[in-house]
Order: C-alpha cells, then sequence, then structure tokens
C-alpha cells in the first residue's frame, strides 16, 4: 500500500480465508502493549522510519519477549443498564491492561485485577455449554474441580457431564422458571459463570445471566478456551504465585537475552 511507518490492519478469518476488514496508516493500541513485552520503542522507530531513517539503519528486530504478556479489554457495561454486555466485532472496549508474568496463568491472573476482574478461589462455577462445546465439558470441568469447585449446570451440560463421570447439580435456565440461575447468583450461591450456549432461547437467557453476573459481581466467560485461561489464572492465584517488578527489571532481561555472550537461559 505505500505506508512508510506503522499501519493498522483489522483481519477477519472464515474456513481458512483471510479478510482485510479495513487498513489505516495509524498506530493501534497493540502497538503499546507489543513495545512493552518486548522493550521495543515502536512509535519512535516507525516516527524515525516516517522521516526517511531505514529500518536496518535503526537495527530494528522483532524483540524478544520479558514473558508471558497478557492483554484485556475493559468494558464500562457498569454504565449502562439494561445493555446486553455481549462483546461483539464493534469497538465497544474503552481500554485495556496487561499482565506480564513468568507463566501464563500468572499473566492472564494480573490482566484480570488490573480489569476488574475478582476471579474467585473458592465456590460454585455454572457451566452451561453449546452442543459444538460439550465434547470439551469434561475436560473443562475437571480442571475446576481439580481447583476444589462445585459444579453447577443447565440440565443439558450436566448430563453430558454425568456420561463423563462428574457429578454436576442441575440449575433451572431462566427460562424454565424459578429458582433459576440468577436466583442462584442473587444468592451468591454461584461465584463464577461459563456460558457458551446458543440459540434464539439460548440468547435471550444469555442476556439475562450477563446481566445479573454484571449486577452481582460474578466474573462470566463466554468461550471455552477463556474458561479454560481463568482456570489457570484461579490457580496461580491460589498458589499465590503473583509478583510484582518494574517494567525496566522487564526489559532488562530482554536485553541480557538478547546479548551475543549470553543465552535465553542467562536472563535471570
Amino acid at each position: 500500500l505505500g505506508v512508510v511507518g506503522l499501519i493498522n490492519v483489522q483481519l477477519a478469518v472464515r474456513d481458512g480465508v483471510v479478510y482485510v476488514l479495513e487498513a489505516n496508516p495509524r498506530a493501534s493500541r497493540t502497538v503499546p502493549f507489543i513495545s512493552k513485552a518486548t522493550g521495543v520503542p515502536w512509535a519512535s522507530l516507525a516516527a524515525q522510519v516516517s522521516c526517511g531513517a531505514t529500518l536496518k539503519e535503526l537495527g530494528v528486530h522483532d524483540g524478544v519477549p520479558a514473558g508471558v504478556a497478557v492483554k484485556m479489554p475493559v468494558f464500562p457495561w457498569d454504565r449502562f443498564p439494561g445493555v446486553d454486555p455481549l462483546p461483539g466485532p464493534e469497538m465497544r472496549s474503552t481500554g485495556e491492561v496487561m499482565g506480564l508474568a513468568d507463566s501464563f496463568g500468572e499473566a492472564f491472573a494480573k490482566a484480570a485485577l488490573g480489569a476488574g476482574l475478582k476471579l474467585p478461589l473458592a465456590g460454585a462455577v455454572f457451566l452451561s455449554l453449546a452442543d459444538t462445546d460439550k465434547s470439551r465439558a469434561a475436560a473443562l470441568a475437571a480442571r475446576f474441580e481439580e481447583l476444589g469447585f462445585e459444579l453447577l449446570g443447565t440440565a443439558g451440560t450436566a448430563a453430558t457431564l454425568e456420561a463423563a463421570g462428574i457429578r454436576a447439580g442441575v440449575v433451572r435456565k431462566v427460562s424454565e422458571g424459578r429458582p433459576h440461575v440468577v436466583d442462584r447468583m442473587v444468592n451468591g450461591e454461584i461465584q463464577l459463570v461459563i456460558n457458551t450456549a446458543n440459540g434464539s432461547r439460548a440468547h435471550r437467557d444469555g442476556i439475562a445471566i450477563r446481566r445479573g453476573a454484571l449486577e452481582h459481581g460474578v466474573p462470566y466467560v463466554a468461550t471455552v478456551p477463556g474458561a479454560f485461561a481463568t482456570a489457570e489464572a484461579i490457580a496461580a492465584l491460589r498458589r499465590g504465585q503473583l509478583s510484582v517488578r518494574p517494567l525496566q527489571r522487564w526489559h532488562q532481561r530482554v536485553r541480557i537475552a538478547q546479548s551475543p555472550t549470553t543465552g535465553p537461559g542467562d536472563s535471570g
């Protein structure tokens, strides 16, 4: 496209085909995230390139990650009563936070805390999974069971878990009458919601569940990968692994790892 400097490209992938939705000659919010993760000042380098410098002259490289970095968006749902807090393709986030750590679980936990999500260390997790996700239901439930959580689910999800030899209590959907899942949240009987169910009725139930979770401070997860990530974050929190160090210390590790006299294993 002839762009000199940074360019922000929005992509979508469907059935193995990559589509370019838009391309803008500007930086995105990913630029400062990547700069913090690798110690490479991409905005400064891009400005110099725009003024005529070459990548070779500047010695530009991809950088070495200082650790595991997780970027998590922040949504202002609590400011809009009655709005369905369901992320979509629109730009609805008002900011992003970053978690940087030596392990994925700790990094995800830090990002969640920064985004204002208080992950539970114990209690009950409610699962309502789409049929396409039920092949992974047993593994997901087993992970939370290993962490000591009580398992609850809709009738369909609970039956899937029972068939795999995992016991789960049955909780009614909102459309099935009271007491239902939102009532259980109100009563403080559910500490985490994992809901990937789809379909027209599931959509109506999902709106009520998402609003109930938001209003009562219950973390809500909408994907199976997100649920597994949440489990690893909870495991890190339970182990008391969270550590804090200045960003300069992380970047110092990157410089040591890049030094020609040391290897990645010497970064400390």
